[in-house]
C-alpha cells in the first residue's frame, strides 16, 4: 500500500471518528452513565435517614423476593394488556391496510389525533366513562346491568393499556400489511387457496414482524407503566413503576430501588435479544407448504 492510500484512509478514518464523536457522547452520557450510577447506587447501602451511602453489597439484590408481588403483577398485566390490543389492532390495521381505500387517511387521522392530548387527559376520561355516573349507569338505566363496578378493577388497568397504547400497536402492523405485494395474494388465490388459507399462509406470515414490532412497542412501556394502575386500577394492582416510586420517594430506600429498577432493565434486555432473533428467523422466505 503506497503512503498516499495510507494516508487517505488514516484521513477518512478520522473524519469518521469525528462524525460519530457527538452520537458516541451522547450515548455515554445519556445511556451508558445512568446505568453506571445506577449499578452504583444498587450496591451501596441504606442511610439512617433513606438516600444512599457508599458500600458494596449485594443484600440488595437479595431481598428483591420481598417485591415479588409487583413484578408478578407488572409481567401478568403487560402480557395480557399486550395480548388484547394485538386482537384489538390487528384487525383494524387489517381493514386500513386492505380494504379502508380513499377513507384510509382519514381513518387513521381518527385513531391517531386524539393521542395528541396527555396521556393524563386520556386516562381521566376513562375515570368518568368507567366511574358510576358513566357506563355503568347507562347499562343500568337501561336495565341491563345493576351495580356494576368497572372502575378500581383489573378490566379497568386492561381498558387502560388497550386504549393508550393502541397507535403503538396498530402503526407497524398496518405499515407491514401496506407493503405486502397484491400479486402475493392474487397468485395464492390462483393456487386454490381460500381467504383463510391465504391468510393463514401469506398475509400472517409477511405481516409477523409488524405484530412482534408491535408487540415490543407495548410491552415495554407497560412494563414501567405508573399512571393506569394508579389511577383506573385504585393502586389495588401495584405495578412494578408503583414499587419504585414508593421505594425512591416514600421509604427513600434508594439502593433497593435501583436493584430492582436495574434487574427490570436486565429483564428488559433479555426481551430485546429475544426479539431481535425471533424477528431474524422470521425475515426468511414466504413459505409456501399448502399453498400449491
Amino acid at each position: 500500500m503506497s503512503r498516499k492510500t495510507m494516508t487517505s484512509t488514516a484521513r477518512r478514518g478520522r473524519s469518521s471518528a469525528v462524525a460519530a464523536g457527538p452520537a458516541v457522547l451522547w450515548f455515554l452520557l445519556f445511556m451508558i452513565a445512568p446505568l453506571v450510577v445506577l449499578f452504583v447506587v444498587s450496591v451501596g447501602v441504606r442511610g439512617p435517614g433513606g438516600g444512599y451511602l457508599p458500600g458494596f453489597t449485594l443484600a440488595n439484590y437479595g431481598e428483591l423476593e420481598t417485591r415479588l408481588v409487583p413484578i408478578l403483577n407488572t409481567v401478568r398485566f403487560s402480557l395480557i394488556g399486550t395480548a388484547v390490543t394485538l386482537v384489538v389492532a390487528y384487525p383494524l390495521a387489517y381493514y386500513l391496510a386492505m380494504k379502508a381505500g380513499r377513507m384510509r387517511m382519514v381513518l387513521l387521522a381518527l385513531i391517531i389525533v386524539p393521542f395528541w392530548t396527555s396521556m393524563l387527559i386520556r386516562t381521566y376520561a376513562w375515570i368518568f366513562l368507567l366511574g358510576n355516573n358513566g357506563i355503568p349507569e347507562v347499562l343500568s338505566t337501561l336495565g341491563l346491568a345493576d351495580d356494576l363496578r368497572l372502575l378500581n378493577t383489573p378490566f379497568a388497568i386492561v381498558i387502560g393499556i388497550v386504549y393508550n397504547y393502541l397507535p403503538l400497536m396498530l402503526l407497524p402492523i398496518y405499515v407491514s400489511l401496506e407493503r405486502i405485494d397484491p400479486s402475493l395474494r392474487a397468485a395464492s388465490k390462483d393456487l386454490g387457496a381460500d381467504r383463510l388459507a391465504t391468510f393463514r399462509q401469506v398475509t400472517l406470515p409477511l405481516s409477523a414482524p409488524g405484530v412482534l414490532s408491535g408487540c415490543l412497542l407495548v410491552f415495554i412501556p407497560v412494563m414501567g407503566e405508573y399512571l393506569i394502575p394508579v389511577l383506573l386500577g385504585g393502586g389495588r394492582s401495584y405495578f412494578l413503576g408503583n414499587a419504585l416510586a414508593d421505594l425512591f420517594l416514600q421509604s427513600r430506600n434508594w439502593p433497593l430501588g435501583a436493584a430492582l429498577a436495574g434487574s427490570f432493565i436486565l429483564l428488559m434486555s433479555f426481551v430485546v435479544v429475544g426479539y431481535s432473533r425471533l424477528t431474524r428467523r422470521l425475515a426468511g422466505p414466504l413459505p409456501t407448504e399448502g399453498v400449491l
